[in-house]
């Protein structure tokens, strides 16, 4: 037997038996990793002895040194780097009372405490190597009197790999996850290193950045936010399928209710998620005032399939007149207005086929028009419709419409219930029809302020009220 000098007094005195068992299991991923070879195992034999075991190349006390590992180093994805994890480990178990035995076909090595070599005041922790008990043994197996069954889950619980949560998206900065618990978790390269309250889902960190590796302490945890947000804000930033993007505009509708998850607080996450959704998904995006403003845009949404998201009006101003991660322009109230009006056609009465009262109303046109000098030389026909297109600055059925590519003014059915309404609209739309403006323009008003001028021009000193319009056809 050789004694191998870990150089090892007592350090981390704070650590438990399950953060020495973590680095063991940690060194046994990795193996599997870069080997390539079948899973790891963690059993308890029939002396209730606990086995962690890889199926790797198997540990050489070479390995006990601590230096830089240029193979770690090399790959990303990996837990350890520095040889350190073994050692403090061991140290642990020690001070435990956790009796170790490590086997592979390179020895076997127990710990053993001994003299500092020509300083016999100094006694450090020593690796005890032995030929090996099993020269025929793939891997290493890492072999642990004196552990609790709850230590080994503890442990096991601090890895993606035993943890249960799912994977829903990978991406080149790292992996969204389902949580199991009301608690998010967050991993970097599979060892969990921080939870979070308030987050959506839990996250694999496999890129990591100059703060995070700053922020990686010796015992991997309580890692702060600020160290790894940014990082969780790129692997959402990067997602591209509709589970999480359908998750996260989900939790939007919570925006007023002050209960969105953090997430949804990056303005930035939220805007590409509802852009992966439009991308994948027949939707609508309306703000909670717009669901109440355009019912009749809601009803028609739902009964032609389009699945309704509310999103914050600031979600909204950063996607209207945007496209998606496809280049499909964003599906918000006023692109889904602009569709539904193209789509939109008309249902012309004819004069023969409107009733008696609204007939005489319709014929008192002529009337009208001469109050104003006759109809614009643009205007080849007034037309009626039972259906009307919606307004352009509301979410409401027109009363009439100027249609200049076919210089026809179309008025609502319903305007014929009354003479003032039809009247009041007719002249609207002759304004339009002369400016060539819409509403609220100042050309608009101006045309609209002349037809009011021509027409109360024939009242003759006669009072306006309510009905005089009437008054005047019919004397």
């Amino acid at each position: 037997m050789k004694k191998f000098d870990l150089n090892i007094e007592r350090v981390l005195e704070n650590w438990e038996t399950y953060h020495a068992v973590r680095e063991v299991i940690a060194n046994a991923l990795d193996e599997q990793l870069l080997t390539k070879s079948k899973d790891i195992e963690i059993v308890q034999d029939k002396q209730m002895f606990w086995h962690i075991s890889d199926f790797g190349r198997g540990l050489k006390y070479e390995h006990l040194t601590q230096k830089e590992n240029e193979e770690k180093l090399r790959h990303p994805n990996l837990i350890g780097k520095f040889g350190v994890g073994l050692k403090d480990a061991l140290a642990t178990f020690d001070r435990r009372g956790i009796k170790v035995l490590i086997k592979s076909r390179f020895g076997d090595i127990t710990l053993d405490k001994s003299e500092k070599h020509d300083f016999k005041d100094i006694v450090t922790l020593h690796a005890c190597i032995s030929p090996p008990s099993e020269p025929e043994l793939i891997g290493t197996d890492f072999v642990l009197q004196g552990c609790s069954a709850g230590d080994i889950e503890k442990a096991k619980a601090l890895f993606l790999k035993f943890s249960g949560e799912k994977i829903l998206e990978n991406t080149q900065f790292g992996e969204v996850l389902s949580k199991k618990s009301p608690s998010s978790r967050i991993f970097i390269n599979g060892v969990g290193v921080a939870e979070e309250q308030n987050f959506l889902f839990s996250y694999n960190i496999t890129s990591l950045t100059t703060v995070i590796k700053k922020a990686l302490n010796r015992e991997r945890t309580n890692v702060g936010r600020s160290a790894y947000s940014d990082r969780i804000k790129s692997i959402l930033l990067a997602c591209e399928g509709k589970v999480v993007a359908q998750a996260l505009v989900d939790d939007l509708k919570h925006f007023e209710t002050g209960t969105l998850h953090d997430e949804l607080k990056w303005t930035d996450v939220s805007v590409h998620a509802t852009k992966i959704l439009n991308a994948l998904s027949k939707v609508v995006f309306l703000t909670p005032s717009e669901l109440i403003q355009a019912p009749k845009y809601v009803d028609e949404a739902k009964n032609a399939g389009y699945q309704i998201v509310t999103i914050p009006e600031n979600v909204r101003d950063k996607i209207s007149g945007q496209s998606d991660v496809s280049g499909k322009p964003m599906q918000d109230l006023s692109r889904f207005k602009q569709m539904w009006n193209d789509s939109f056609e008309f249902k012309f009465v004819k004069p023969s086929k409107l009733t008696p009262s609204e007939r005489a109303i319709y014929e008192t046109t002529p009337k009208i028009v001469a109050l104003i000098g006759g109809l614009p030389s643009n205007v080849k026909e007034i037309k009626i419709s039972e259906t009307m297109r919606m307004e352009t600055y509301a979410f409401v059925e027109a009363s009439g419409l100027w249609e200049a590519s076919t210089c026809v003014i179309i008025i609502k059915r319903s305007q014929l219930k009354t003479l003032e309404e039809y009247a009041g609209t007719l002249l609207h739309e002759i304004a339009h029809a002369r400016s060539g403006a819409t509403d609220i323009s100042s050309d608009f008003e101006k045309s609209l302020t002349d037809l009011l001028g021509k027409t109360g021009s024939h009242i003759d000193g006669i009072e306006v009220k309510p009905g005089i319009i009437s008054k005047l056809f019919n004397r």
